[in-house]
């Protein structure tokens, strides 16, 4: 019998059926298993769309330090980069594509830091903004391969080295091309990439033009940012560990192609 829906934000039968083996890290029958695992899970997306603390989670799900608990679990066994990872080569093989990318596109936003965050935050001249910046890789449908996050005042291009390393450790190797904004420009950056055999390709706005305009390549990165923003847990930067703020990323992404994947099915 289907699970009654409560929130709109409760996985889906279709999603779920995918989705619960790499949640299971012990068995349903374990002591440490009050709560059913499927129940946890929708606190959490809740949590990730609706941007509540931890402590503000509604009554009729499982208590939040049973929330918690089980979402560190998650966490540090890095469970939702598995199924992003997964999932994205699923779609890309339906789509009639490689598994894995040859190209990807970086970019970073900065976002306004809490009380909770603010001991790691760093100053964003650009933005004028206090808070971290999370530096992100897609492939070029806009998924996502990896995450770094550093306080605000940290240089996008500093981050080109690290994200190359993680997108080639997921991808077997076989990434070869990198896009980016005018703001990699310079030898370091390229260097970078071409330590881990990618051609890091700055694309320049038309001669001329001003202010917002879509740009080749590129524009695929500002639509996986708007992607994120609709996760108001998202919205600012709440979180106390910057592992905690790296692997929300992979949540927000879960539930965004699993959602897609049900609905294709």
């Amino acid at each position: 019998m289907a699970a009654i829906r409560t929130y709109p934000s409760d996985v889906q039968e279709e999603e779920w059926a995918f989705v619960a083996p790499y949640l299971a890290l012990m068995r349903e029958e374990v002591p440490q298993r009050q709560y059913p695992l499927r129940a946890l899970f929708n606190a959490l997306r809740y949590l990730a769309h609706t941007g509540c603390p931890w402590r503000y989670l509604p009554h009729d799900l499982p208590p939040w330090q049973a929330v918690y608990q089980q979402w560190r679990r998650w966490r540090d066994a890095r469970v939702f980069e598995s199924i992003v990872h997964d999932v994205n080569e699923l779609q890309r093989v339906l789509l009639g594509r490689t598994a894995t990318p040859t190209a990807i596109v970086l970019d970073g936003r900065t976002l306004q830091s809490t009380p909770e965050s603010g001991h790691r935050a760093g100053y964003d001249g650009a933005k004028k903004r206090k808070g971290s910046k999370a530096h992100i890789a897609v492939d070029t449908l806009g998924q996502l391969l990896s995450v770094v996050i550093t306080p605000a005042n940290e240089q996008e291009r500093a981050q080109v080295g690290e994200l190359c390393r993680q997108v080639q450790q997921v991808t077997g190797q076989t990434v070869q091309v990198g896009f980016v904004d005018q703001g990699y420009t310079g030898p370091e950056p390229e260097e970078a990439a071409a330590m881990h055999n990618i051609d890091l390709q700055v694309v320049k706005k038309p001669e001329g033009q001003t202010g917002f305009g879509f740009l080749p390549r590129r524009w695929v990165v500002e639509r996986s940012f708007a992607w994120l923003s609709r996760f108001r847990r998202l919205g600012r930067d709440y979180e106390r560990l910057s592992s905690t703020l790296q692997q929300l990323h992979f949540v927000v992404f879960a539930c965004l192609m699993l959602a897609r994947n049900a609905a294709s099915a």
